[in-house]
């Protein structure tokens, strides 16, 4: 007679073995019908489930967050049945659930294309609406191997072998069709009612270049059409945004295939970077960091010594000179290691706080290049903080702080916190892992924060905070970090002396706010749609004549507001000014000068925004008053006024 507990405390109590359906329907018509899955003592499971025995319970509708999971992962089987009956012989490999959606990849003869997509996503509706059972079966390995054989499915064959011999493998069927998995699964197709499929793509198998090439197709599924619509809605918005397209637009840098993931900057990307790069050198300064510099390539010995060798040794580039082996450095961590050790520490020069512009390289695969989203080449505003234990706490409160007013000047103030524990591969003890946590969950906590811990996500060498910030179309994006690391440093010898006289090894903390450049000014382009902060913005103004009578006046005007510190140019063409306010509106020039015989006269400037708005005339000290206040309000203005 099992006793099934409910999130509400309440139980219910039954003669038999009950499945989760059975207690759902107990429960209410309605809920019976909304049940797609079930959380049976914290693990997920089917509603055809069976309880032998007391447990807890709670019901899984497409009103929880964990349906969305759910409903992917049944819509990518869905995807995998529609392919296979219209494309026969095509194999099925992998359909993971991704962020926003699924993917799943095929070996077929036929090469799929977006009207393919078409018609897949037509067979997809058609089983959805036949509202087909979906079921589990368990096998052993030897029996699933045999039912993936004669199917031809030789990467489920494959899969299947490779798991652990005597373990159960689960097997899910929709009408004839079925595939390997672990679940659960909607009770039936008729569930997944709001899908898209968006993007066609190659992928190795197993993410191997030496493994044969795969078609790899993306979608998208949703609990309902209203999410789904907004969700396409927001995709479109993000294409529009794209800072690839954007930077061509603004001029703002290239890549090309004979540098792939490296940038070339041009003059207007080069002058945001530069901005960005001296207001960080200023707040850091402000914060206590002592700024250095350290090489671009050093002996591999370092990199085995500190374990990063073994641990990134392929994401590295490598090379040889006077029989010594070199990489350049995919990271600053030991570098810095090396400026604490010159000389002998004590305990008063505690907490050491380092900073550096550091450039790095990594060879990250030429498939997941994206613009400067995603390079080989990059700099990052990289900082260490040598400390004791006891000022691990402090310091973190400190950087929560300090990064706040980096992220606000930026214009961003939606921040997302999360505690990434110990992996299951790691170094140190266990006893230093619990106290490394526990400082960085009492540094949010002193915060008052509301944070989310990730299970074994942490790195190799430590527990960290990730910060993660939203924009103003809603997505999210990874930046900052904070990490405790008690190995590294002893590792690489670094010591100091402590107010007894003995010699410890230091704490490290490594930190980052923006992480990559690159990468961040991407975010930047892509937030703001290219209308940059008037202190961000390349150029901040253009003065522009109506006729070749105003030409003295506006070099005047450009001049003097150059000495000022503005990035100001002119606009001489022999063209309308019309012609000339739409181009530098397109360009998203902050303001627009406009220049004729009344503004020579009074010695004003006619001032337009980017906007559309008449400003008015102003003489130049009241401009430039206009520009300093916008300047120090850095990115703190409301995105609306920005457009």
């Amino acid at each position: 007679m099992p006793s099934i507990t409910l999130p509400d405390g309440s139980a219910r109590h039954f003669d038999n073995p009950v499945s989760v359906a059975e207690v759902a329907a107990d429960i209410g018509p309605g809920l019976a019908k909304a049940a797609l899955a079930g959380v049976v003592d914290d693990r997920e499971v089917d509603t055809s489930h069976v309880m032998n025995a007391d447990a807890s319970l709670a019901i899984v509708t497409d009103r929880d967050d964990a349906a969305l999971e759910i409903i992917r992962h049944s819509t990518a089987h869905l995807l995998a049945m529609a392919v296979q009956e219209l494309f026969p012989g095509t194999q099925v490999t992998i359909g993971p659930v991704i962020e926003d959606g699924f993917y799943y990849d095929f070996a077929s003869e036929h090469h799929f294309t977006p009207d393919d997509l078409e018609r897949i996503e037509a067979r997809m509706a058609e089983l959805a609406e036949a509202d087909l059972p979906v079921t589990r079966e368990v096998m052993s390995r030897e029996q699933a191997v045999r039912a993936f054989e004669q199917l031809g499915e030789h990467y489920k064959v494959q899969i299947v072998s490779e798991l652990p011999e005597g373990e159960d493998i689960s097997v899910y069927r929709q009408g004839e069709w079925m595939d390997l998995c672990r679940g659960p699964h909607v009770p039936s197709t008729g569930r997944l009612k709001a899908f898209k499929l968006t993007k066609l793509a190659g992928a190795y198998w197993r993410g191997d270049s030496n493994n044969e090439m795969l078609q790899r197709i993306y979608g998208t599924a949703w609990a309902n059409k209203k999410q789904l619509k907004q969700y396409l809605t927001r995709i479109e918005e993000a294409e529009k945004r794209d800072h690839r397209k954007i930077a061509k637009k603004l001029d703002l840098f290239h890549t090309q295939e004979e540098a792939p993931g490296m940038v070339f900057w041009h003059p207007n990307g080069w002058t945001i970077y530069q901005v960005i790069e001296q207001h960080m050198r200023q707040a850091q300064k402000r914060e206590g960091y002592r700024e250095i510099r350290t090489p671009q390539i050093v002996d591999m010995t370092l990199w085995e010594k500190s374990g990063h060798a073994e641990k990134f040794g392929d994401d590295m580039f490598l090379l040889q000179a006077e029989e010594r082996e070199y990489a350049i450095k995919p990271m600053n961590c030991p570098c810095h290691v090396q400026v604490f050790n010159q000389g002998l520490r004590s305990y008063r020069d505690l907490p050491l706080r380092l900073a550096e512009f550091g450039s790095c390289h990594r060879n990250e695969p030429s498939g997941s290049l994206h613009g400067i989203m995603r390079v080989r080449g990059f700099t990052q505003d990289d900082g260490h903080i040598f400390c004791t234990e006891a000022q691990i706490q402090p310091e973190v409160s400190a950087f929560i702080d300090f990064l706040h007013q980096v992220y606000a000047d930026f214009g961003f103030s939606d921040v997302i916190y999360r505690l990434s524990t110990r992996p299951a591969k790691r170094v140190g003890s266990d006893e230093d892992w619990d106290r490394a946590e526990k400082a960085l969950a009492d540094a949010l906590d002193a915060q008052g924060l509301d944070w989310e811990e990730l299970p074994g996500e942490g790195a190799f060498y430590g527990p960290k905070i990730e910060f993660s910030l939203r924009d103003c179309i809603g997505r999210v994006w990874q930046l900052g970090t904070v990490q405790v690391d008690f190995s590294m440093p002893g590792r690489l010898d670094a010591q100091y002396v402590a107010e007894d006289g003995s010699r410890k090894v230091p704490v490290m903390l490594h930190r980052a706010i923006l992480g990559s450049f690159e990468r961040f000014i991407g975010i930047l382009i892509e937030h703001y749609e290219g209308a940059f902060p008037v202190w961000l913005a390349p150029q901040q103004a253009v003065v522009m004549n109506i006729t070749d009578k105003q030409v003295d006046y506006v070099e005047k005007v450009q001049e003097s507001l150059q000495n000022k510190g503005f990035r100001v140019v002119s606009d001489l063409r022999n063209e309308k000014i019309g012609f000339k306010i739409r181009e530098h509106t397109i360009q998203r020039v902050p303001y627009l000068l406009v220049i004729g015989d009344k503004e020579v006269e009074s010695q004003t400037v006619a001032v337009r925004s980017r906007r559309g708005e008449d400003l008015g005339s102003m003489d130049l000290e009241a401009f430039s008053r206009l520009l300093t206040e916008d300047v120090a309000r850095h990115g703190r203005i409301a995105m609306e006024n920005q457009h």
